[in-house]
C-alpha cells in the first residue's frame, strides 16, 4: 500500500519522500525556477500602468533600478 501511495498518488520514491519529510527538500516538479533578479510582477505592473514604460526598458533595469524609477516617480523627481 506504501509502495502505491508514493509512486501513484505523490508520484515520488521513497528516497525523495523522506528527503522531503525530514528535510525540506522538494521534489522536482519540473517547475522553472525564476532568476535570481527577476523583478516582482507587482513591480513591472507599476512601472508600466503608473509610469508608462514599456516591457522593452523593463527587462534590462535591475531590482534596485526598478525601485530608484518608482520612487523617483512618487516624490515627483522623474
Amino acid at each position: 500500500m506504501w509502495t502505491h501511495v508514493l509512486r501513484d498518488q505523490l508520484d515520488v520514491d521513497e528516497a525523495t519522500f523522506w528527503a522531503c519529510a525530514r528535510d525540506g527538500v522538494l521534489p522536482d516538479r519540473g517547475a522553472p525556477t525564476p532568476p535570481s533578479e527577476a523583478l516582482p510582477a507587482d513591480l513591472v505592473y507599476l512601472l508600466i500602468s503608473k509610469l508608462g514604460l514599456d516591457e522593452t526598458e523593463i527587462v534590462g533595469m535591475s531590482k534596485e533600478e526598478a525601485i530608484d524609477r518608482l520612487q523617483r516617480h512618487w516624490i515627483g523627481d522623474d
